[in-house]
């Protein structure tokens, strides 16, 4: 079986000067998001993402920009890639945890926290295009990350080759699954080129506005939530599967607000 996952990010991952609900400042959370389909629905992803657009005859792009979308867009775009084949994984950092505490030196440097949270994506995508292909069947999954500006690719791909070769300090509690991941094959494309990214900004971005405060302090879960089924599962739980805080839920400290999306989203 042979799969491609187009992994996008919502917020930063800076957090000097933590934005807390105000207009103005680094975002509290950083979620990175795959959006993951077989090789052979890959084909008919810009059908999915044009089928999307043509519920906004009005709108001139030719592109779908989850930020650029009226509240009543994003509800109408989250419940249609709803009905779509695609799934989505999530690793999710709240950055408020981590000044003070002894990740704060490391995170600090840039890219640092990024990389980080992709090992955690990997590890779960990996490990789930294997679950569907079965131990001893032939397995590959084709990464395409969205083109961020000020990212140094080239250092995340050596931090892959470190990992692969096994050359670590500390082994790992869990680890990608190489015979599933080949690094030669992880591709970085602009936004507007792939469909997939688009609708990977769009699944992201929605699962960040159910925990980022936003201006005026509050989060919006609706379009997180009517995405829930499409979340990975492993035994029915999409937690550290599909959904993965790093920290763990409670040493993320989310606000009741926060908790509550969290429960939500776990539901079948």
């Amino acid at each position: 079986m042979d799969f491609v996952a187009y992994i996008d990010e919502a917020g930063d991952d800076g957090f000097s000067m933590l934005a807390s609900g105000q207009p103005t400042g680094q975002s509290q959370w950083l979620i990175l998001g795959a959006y993951l389909v077989t090789a052979e629905n890959d084909r008919l992803l810009p059908q999915w993402r044009n089928a999307i657009l043509a519920k906004f005859p009005r709108r001139q792009s030719s592109e779908l920009h989850f930020n650029e979308l009226k509240h009543e867009q994003k509800v109408a775009v989250s419940s249609a890639i709803a009905e779509l084949p695609g799934h989505i994984a999530l690793t999710i950092s709240n950055k408020a945890t981590l000044p003070g505490s002894r990740y704060e030196r490391i995170f600090s440097q840039k890219g640092y926290l990024y990389n980080y949270l992709v090992r955690w994506l990997l590890e779960r995508l990996t490990a789930h295009c294997r679950r569907l292909a079965g131990v001893n069947s032939r397995c590959s999954l084709r990464v395409v990350f969205s083109k961020r500006k000020g990212m140094n690719y080239q250092a995340m791909r050596e931090y892959l080759i470190l990992m692969r070769d096994g050359r670590e300090l500390m082994p790992p509690v869990r680890s990608i699954d190489w015979t599933v991941l080949n690094i030669d094959a992880v591709e970085v494309e602009n936004h507007s080129k792939r469909a997939g990214l688009q609708l990977a900004d769009c699944a992201t971005s929605a699962f960040f506005a159910g925990l980022e405060p936003n201006g005026y302090g509050f989060n919006e879960p609706r379009y997180g939530v009517s995405l829930r089924s499409k979340l990975l599962r492993q035994n029915g739980e999409a937690l550290n599967c599909g959904l993965t805080p790093v920290p763990n839920i409670a040493a993320s400290r989310p606000n009741a607000d926060q908790q509550a999306f969290f429960a939500a989203c776990r539901e079948r």
